[in-house]
């Protein structure tokens, strides 16, 4: 396929989906769940079978070309030549620019199907009406809408225990736009942006990935030879022996060099970037509905806040007739002076020109609530999630299911896990009492799931049977002092369960019996 083709052919595929809106209305209907299920999922193949194309074309590198078979340099080119070379480059980079754009629009709109799909599939899944296996909707388009025993009729069920918010789906660059959606956002909205994308990105220690060595030693005919040598990390412990073991006992290292990585929580920058815009984007909608109910609980005289704005927004863009529109400094002296005079008309200035106490009291109270409150929900809310994330999935399905946060680290050391130091206390209580969002306090998150990660290793050769949703409640429940029914409320599970695994937690812990503390001891080993 040409590449013009192949360009045309992604553009119009992307600009399809972004003109198919995504609905969640009657999300718990069998049919709408599936019919939203299997589109994103069909486009997803889709776009990936595109981004295999472009990778086989070498969409990836496309500036190589520019080098291999661009024009010649400008010493080697006759003067009459020089125009048409300068055109010829010009096309090259053209060429090279439309491919990277698509290639890297293809990529967020891959990652941001996968979030959706991974979103959908905690969110529910489906039960043969004969043998009550359950199927993930993965599994269950796979299998053609048939079970194992041959039954097709289903059972829908909704798992509101795992972590799931598909209010954000809509909200998705779901056709690679991120940069279109990322200007959209309001002051507030970009500065939520940042604050997201810092919590994604947050590095954990580095590791060592390869080692470089710059080695002499004598050869067969024994001549001194200096050569560069790279091992993996698995050898960062003993790479002497390593070195000797090829090279020779006598073999000395001139040079030695590790190099390491540092991977982000979420560690792929196009689902980080996706993951941001669609919380930020979905949290600007639930601000756009309850910020005029905080404001008016909050502030002395709400109308009066709302007046003052009006007379700034009408004359903001005004400007007079009789001054040079380049005379910026006139025409704000002009604005300002007109404004004073509307604000002294409604008593909001004294003949000094100052504002009011009270006015002046709101004023500062609004913008408070602006940069320390709304600001933070976006974070607040992507915290949360990914904390209970971690606590209501095993090990396991992390490092094998996508899930609602793809690349997401199946277990985060000491230097990620201090982004969930801070609790919002206030953001907190504002979703508490103007939304539907459950969410509670939950203070040292970080030490919880340290908690949680050291569990899960002493449970790793048990063969107790645990409800991951629940002994993540029950963890809160034993290192906090809160209380179980508020727990149980904000992770929508039955209590009888959490104290299941609160049993279950103080059995492997604390073992009673001789052979309890038997099996523990092989556990630990």
């Amino acid at each position: 396929m040409e590449d013009s083709v192949l360009v045309n052919k992604a553009e119009k595929y992307l600009r399809e989906i972004s003109n198919e809106s995504i609905s969640l209305e009657n999300i718990d209907d069998f049919d709408n769940f599936k019919n939203l299920y299997f589109k994103l999922d069909d486009r997803l193949n889709y776009l990936q079978k595109l981004k295999d194309d472009m990778d086989a074309q070498g969409y990836t590198t496309p500036f190589t070309s520019l080098s291999r078979y661009g024009t010649k340099a400008v010493a080697d080119v006759a003067m009459e030549e020089v125009g048409e070379n300068s055109r010829h480059n010009q096309i090259f980079k053209t060429k090279a620019n439309a491919k990277k754009n698509i290639l890297d629009r293809v990529k967020s709109a891959i990652d941001s199907h996968k979030i959706a799909i991974g979103h959908l599939n905690q969110y529910g899944y489906v039960k043969c009406d004969s043998c009550y296996k359950k199927y993930s909707m993965d599994d269950y388009k796979k299998m053609d809408s048939k079970c194992t025993c041959g039954c097709k009729s289903f059972s829908f069920k909704v798992n509101r225990a795992l972590t799931h918010r598909l209010e954000i789906i809509p909200y998705l660059p779901l056709s690679g736009n991120y940069m279109v959606l990322r200007n959209q956002l309001s002051s507030y909205g970009r500065e939520a942006l940042k604050k997201v994308l810092n919590i994604l990105k947050q590095e954990r220690k580095g590791v060592v990935k390869t080692i470089s060595l710059v080695i002499r030693f004598k050869d067969e005919n024994n001549r001194m030879v200096r050569k560069n040598v790279t091992l993996d990390s698995e050898y960062v412990n003993n790479y002497e022996e390593e070195v000797r073991r090829i090279y020779g006992r006598r073999v000395r290292i001139e040079k030695l060099r590790f190099h390491r990585t540092k991977p982000a929580i979420i560690d792929d920058q196009h689902a980080r970037t996706a993951l941001a815009i669609a919380y930020v984007r979905y949290c600007e909608s639930i601000i756009n509905e309850i910020k005029e109910d905080i404001l008016k609980r909050r502030l002395s005289d709400f109308k009066r806040i709302n007046n003052y704005d009006s007379i700034l927004a009408e004359f903001e863009n005004q400007t007079p007739d009789f001054i040079d529109k380049d005379d910026v400094d006139t025409i704000e002296s002009w604005r300002k002076s007109k404004i004073d005079e509307k604000l002294k008309s409604f008593n909001y200035l004294d003949k000094f020109g100052n504002k009011n106490r009270s006015l002046n009291r709101d004023l500062k109270i609004r913008d408070n609530i602006y940069k320390n409150t709304l600001v933070n929900i976006a974070s607040t809310l992507i915290k949360w999630d990914m904390f209970r994330f971690y606590l209501t999935t095993s090990y396991n399905s992390r490092k094998i299911d996508i899930g609602p946060f793809p690349y997401i680290r199946v277990e985060l050391d000491r230097e990620q896990r201090k982004v969930f130091q801070t609790t919002e206390t206030n953001v907190i209580e504002i979703l508490q009492s103007f939304t539907d969002i459950k969410i509670i306090p939950v203070y040292e998150m970080d030490l919880l799931l340290y908690e949680k990660f050291k569990f899960e290793k002493q449970i790793k050769s048990s063969n107790i049977k645990f409800n991951n949703a629940a002994l993540g409640a029950a963890l809160i429940h034993l290192n906090s002092d809160m209380e179980l029914e508020e727990i149980s409320n904000a992770f929508n599970i039955n209590e009888s369960k959490i104290k299941k695994e609160i049993k279950n937690i103080d059995t492997i812990k604390n073992p009673k019996s001789d052979k309890s503390k038997k099996f523990l001891d092989l556990i630990k080993k």
